[in-house]
This record gives C-alpha cells, structure tokens and sequence, in this order.
C-alpha cells in the first residue's frame, strides 16, 4: 500500500480533525517521516498535545511556536503525552514542557520495554538504523499499561505496543486510537534492532486488532480509516516477507544483509540499510521460534541457515 498523493497538509498549521483534536504537521519531511511528523492537540480547554515532535535546535523553533500558536485565549497545555522515544516524535516534548509547565507522560525512557534479546544486542553495540534514538528523553510521569489519563473533558488509555520501539505506547480516545508509528497508513512500520522488535511488533498489531476503533490517528501521514483491514495488511505484508526470506535460506546460508539485497529488489539504494535492519529483525523473530539459526552467535552480520528438521 503506497502513500495517498492527496496527503500534503501546510506545516505550522492547526487543521481540525474531529470535535476536540486538531493536527500540526512539523517540517521534517523525509523517506522515513513522509510529509513529516503529526502533532495533535487534544481538548478544547486544558489541552493535551501527543508527540511534540523534533527539536531542530536553538535556531529553529518553527514547530514549537506553531504549537504554542494554536492555544487560544481560553485554553492551556496541560498534559504532554509521547508515544516513543525516536528523534522526530519526543525531543521537543522538553522546551513544550518549559514553556508550559505541563508534565511529560511516557512509558519510560528510550530504554524501557525493550526484550530480553535486543537488550542483549544493544549490549553488543548494536545501534542506529532507524529514525534515531532520543537517548536523553525522561518523562515526568511514567504511564503502566491500561493506564487511563484523565484530562479536561478527555479522556485516554495508554496502551504498551511495542515491537517499533520498546517504550512504544498507543493511546485509545473513545473510537479513536493514536498509533504512533505502529500502525500507519502511507508505509509499513519500520522495525530496527535493537529499538524494533518483530515478535513484539505482532503481538502489539494482534493486540490492536481486539480494539474497536474508527480511525487510527498516527504519528505520520493521513488518518487510517480503515483500522482493520490495515491490521490484517500489515500482518499479511510481514508474514510475506517472513515467507520470502525462509524461501532464499532453502538452498544457501545467508547474511540479512544479502537476503534484504535479494528480496528488496525494488527498494531505492539509499533505503536499503532500513530493509535489511527489518530483515534481522524477522531473522532474529525466527531464531527465536527456533526455526533459523546464526553460523555463530546472534549478531547483525551473522549468516543464517534454517534449522535442521
């Protein structure tokens, strides 16, 4: 599923998309961000913004004036929620906090509920291959999951979701669900070692799927008004790909490096390092069911062969 071209909202500007929620978009377009990262102002009084979004530096407040520009005489930032800790959602979640007093609500720091296995990773010195890591982001208030957030005349549950990123939390808005980056309509969510998990990425789109919901508002792109039947294509597209990498190690041992070169024949060069961290990141979710196993132990350069039945 591509990215809908009718999707190009100006920046800096509060656009209304329900009663009650209204969406910034913040100028960091990129392959990995699309048109760039979505900001919404929950409320109509005492306001709650999810994602404040990145923190383009001391000479560049655009996103932060944009936002503190679409609070009206009568209302306020009271509550400032974060759905993960990548660069392009969490980093400005600081100076919104300073300018407003409002405290920061998140699951934990960029370290929190990541697995066993990819602490394990991290621990080797595993990093970077995705959006990037706000390793000094700390919220005021940590959220546990089911926790229920009560503001002024809104009300949301933070939901544990990860497998993009182990902080990863979605919040639940009546019918409405803000996804983050698990669930998107313009792209499939990029899951890179050690801050992505696949098994955890299934459970959490598994999870989703017993929620009823209208709409899925995500950290970037265009509402998701078809939360269903995006579930069930991102679950098919992985188990495709699952499917597509088992078949390449039938016959040859194989680096994820090679399989993301063999089955991303589509992909343009410059994005291929995110396939081949979401291709290890399938390798790793299979060598934990125990059906492919590393020539040595479990690294990101290691070569792959299935099992033995």
């Amino acid at each position: 599923m591509q990215a809908p071209d009718d999707f190009d909202p100006p920046y800096g500007v509060a656009e209304t998309l329900a009663p009650g929620l209204r969406r910034i978009v913040a100028p960091n377009p990129s392959p990995m961000t699309y048109r760039g990262t979505n900001t919404y102002l929950l409320g109509t009084r005492g306001l709650a913004v999810i994602d404040p979004g990145p923190h383009a530096g001391p000479d560049d407040t655009a996103h932060l004036q944009a936002i503190l520009g679409a609070v009206e005489s009568a209302q306020r930032i009271t509550h400032i929620l974060v759905t993960h800790a990548h660069l392009d959602h969490s980093p400005l979640a600081a100076a919104l906090s300073q300018a407003t007093g409002a405290p920061i609500y998140a699951y934990g720091d960029a370290a929190a509920g990541r697995s066993a296995v990819m602490t394990a990773l991290a621990d080797q010195g595993l990093a970077g291959g995705g959006e990037g890591v706000d390793r000094s982001f700390s919220p005021d208030i940590t959220l546990a999951d089911n926790e229920v957030i009560t503001g002024d005349g809104w009300q949301v549950t933070a939901l544990w979701t990860p497998g993009h990123f182990g902080n990863h939390l979605a919040f639940q808005w009546g019918d409405a669900v803000f996804t983050g980056d698990l669930v998107m309509g313009w792209a499939s969510s990029l899951v890179s070692p050690p801050d992505g998990d696949l098994t955890d990425f299934m459970w959490s789109c598994e999870r989703l799927r017993v929620i009823p919901a209208s709409v899925y508002h995500a950290g970037h792109g265009a509402p998701v008004t078809n939360p269903q039947q995006r579930l069930d294509w991102l679950i098919a597209h992985r188990k495709s790909r699952e499917a597509s990498i088992l078949d390449a190690l039938h016959h040859r041992h194989e680096t994820a490096r090679e399989l993301a070169q063999r089955i991303y024949t589509d992909t343009p060069p410059p994005l291929l390092p995110a396939a081949e961290r979401n291709v290890f990141a399938h390798l790793v979710d299979l060598h934990g069911k125990n059906i492919v196993q590393p020539d040595g132990p479990l690294t990101a350069t290691a070569r792959f062969s299935l099992v033995s039945s």
